[in-house]
């Protein structure tokens, strides 16, 4: 009951802050960039905010207990990547002034065409990161209450959608800054205290020496809601409703009932959900070539997704459009580096204490949950019950802030960039495009959720993983070749963004048929980034060089990107004031 009323007060204050917004969304530029009248630090904390997802507060946490140290790689990636924003591309768009990508793209390249390509792909990772969202949105709900999963799918999908529709970028700003400060008390207050409470971390031999996961010295209970096959890495028992005991030899795979209690005696080996690799300690505690997940292959394409994939995310960037100026965009940056990096020292103790703590998350299979169970597990009473529901609140502030964040994104490129080509029309009036904005936030979330109700089975983090491929492979070659080679063209651009969309979503959907393969070469199937990335640089470049069309005034684009504010030479903002006037 705590834990429901916390997740009902940070839901009634994100519709109140998002209602509060309101009198701030009076014009398109409002509703797009919040008028670039954004400080450094509001946008600061609003882009930690929704930076911060359910891979980032839930899923870090989670895949670290299931495949061990490896995981910890992503939110390196995570917090890296805004260093590369930092040195090539912050200060340089924000100079020249969008109010979305496909803007940027159809001003520094001078081609319509390439301006729905943009859009489309605007659509494909909004759309991938989306998902995740509202799954774990789905998975917290079903722990709070015992709801449905797809009770959580809706409720975010529904109070996401309203706050989007009628606050745009200027009321959510509010709502995502606020959210930020709740997620780093969320989870780093229960963390902290637990430690406190338990003297540090126990067991340390389950985290670095020759242990499997096991049971404590009270055992557990735990009760399936589908059967489930799990795999005895040691030989070992297990207790039966009936109170019959079943002995397993070690490496044995057997078929766990559901709905029935099954008790894991004092100490006893822990069975171990199929998918998740049983790890001693020694194994799970490497940071590269623990498992099939941290084989180096596979690591360094995934430094290359979250590196250079968070300068092609379209939430993150349309951030950077809401500063004042280019002075005012770097500093932003700096101070999210910091925020991020304070944020990302805690989702590690999480996984960490909960192989040691609630290890019959590797029996269900649920590692997801580590951070929402493990307060009241690892502390009983009272205690326990109020830092779930503190972590609870964390939780739906991470899926609603993200959920906010991609879906302004979402609508702005729907009705900005889609709409009035499609209907070949271009909105008159302020009122006319406010409500094709908020026509398009309400229809941009449907798909999203319905595909959140078939991914239940598929990891949180891997799912981000894939979006960031996706925007490593596409926006940032092009981001990178536009601001600073004056020789790339729309051919080359729409050609390497092709390429980059093409590779990796054919491999991430034949990885997910295939099963997620994580061996050798086959880790490319669950994060292609090394292999796309550098092929859609390569097609960009060739193509550029060998395409006869120059832009004509790509000197003058040059100056529009690197000169100084004070010049006054923000073409794109000038065309895009004009055209929304």
């Amino acid at each position: 009951m705590i834990a429901l009323l916390a997740v009902g007060a940070v839901t009634l204050g994100t519709l109140g802050l998002g209602t509060w917004g309101v009198r701030f969304a009076r014009t398109t530029s409002d509703l797009l960039v919040a008028s670039r009248a954004v400080t450094a630090w509001w946008n600061a904390a609003a882009i930690s905010g929704e930076y911060l997802s359910a891979a980032s507060f839930l899923g870090i946490a989670g895949l670290e207990m299931q495949i061990g140290a490896s995981a910890l790689w992503q939110s390196l990636g995570f917090t890296a990547g805004y260093l590369a924003l930092l040195l090539f591309v912050a200060a340089p768009l924000r100079r020249y002034g969008s109010y979305t990508i496909p803007d940027f793209a159809e001003a520094r390249l001078r081609s319509p065409a390439i301006r729905l390509l943009a859009a489309a792909i605007v659509l494909l990772i909004g759309g991938f990161y989306l998902v995740p969202q509202l799954k774990g949105a789905g998975l917290a709900l079903n722990v709070v209450t015992g709801s449905p999963y797809w009770v959580g799918v809706a409720v975010v999908a529904v109070i996401v959608a309203i706050n989007v529709a009628i606050g745009g970028m200027r009321g959510i700003t509010y709502v995502q800054a606020f959210q930020f400060w709740l997620k780093l008390f969320a989870i780093a207050l229960p963390v902290i205290l637990l430690l406190i409470h338990l003297g540090g971390i126990p067991e340390r031999a389950a985290l670095f020496g020759d242990q499997y996961p096991h049971a404590g010295s009270r055992g557990f209970t735990v009760r399936l809601s589908e059967p489930q096959r799990a795999q005895f890495p040691q030989a070992g028992s297990y207790v039966l409703a009936d109170g019959r005991t079943v002995r397993v030899s070690g490496g044995a795979t057997v078929r766990l009932p559901a709905g029935v209690d099954i008790r894991i005696p004092p100490f006893g080996i822990v069975p171990i959900a199929v998918g998740t690799p049983p790890l001693t300690g020694s194994r799970w505690a490497r940071a590269v070539g623990g498992t099939a997940h941290g084989s180096p292959l596979l690591v360094y394409s995934l430094l290359v997704a979250t590196f250079l994939g968070t300068m092609g995310l379209p939430h993150v960037l349309v951030r950077f459009y809401t500063n004042p100026d280019g002075h005012a965009a770097r500093r932003t940056t700096v101070r999210v580096l910091g925020l991020l990096a304070l944020f990302y020292l805690f989702p590690a103790l999480y996984g960490a204490l909960g192989r040691v703590l609630t290890p019959q998350l590797y029996t269900t299979g649920q590692t997801d949950d580590v951070v929402l169970t493990l307060p009241r597990i690892a502390w009983g009473g009272t205690p326990g019950t109020v830092l779930t529901a503190i972590t609870c609140a964390g939780a739906f502030a991470a899926f609603l802030s993200t959920s906010s964040g991609l879906l302004v994104s979402l609508a702005g490129t729907l009705s900005h960039d889609v709409w009035p080509r499609v209907r070949r029309t271009v909105p008159a009036g302020v009122a006319s495009r406010r409500r094709h904005f908020r026509v398009a936030a309400a229809g941009a979330m449907v798909i999203p959720a319905l595909l959140a109700l078939v991914a239940r089975g598929v990891d949180i983090s891997i799912l981000v993983g894939w979006a960031f491929a996706i925007a490593a492979s596409t926006f940032c070659p092009m981001f990178l070749l536009g601001i600073w080679w004056t020789r790339l063209t729309a051919r080359g651009a729409a050609a390497g963004m092709v390429v980059g969309m093409a590779i990796s979503t054919t491999a991430i959907f034949v990885g997910l048929a295939l099963g997620e393969p994580t061996g050798g070469a086959l880790a490319l199937l669950e994060q292609p980034a090394i292999v796309s990335v550098p092929a859609a640089f390569v097609v960009m470049l060739g193509v550029s060089l060998y395409d006869p069309r120059r832009i004509p005034d790509a000197d003058a684009q040059m100056l529009a990107l690197h000169a100084p504010e004070g010049l006054g030479l923000r073409l794109a903002d000038e065309e895009a004031e004009g055209a929304l006037a």
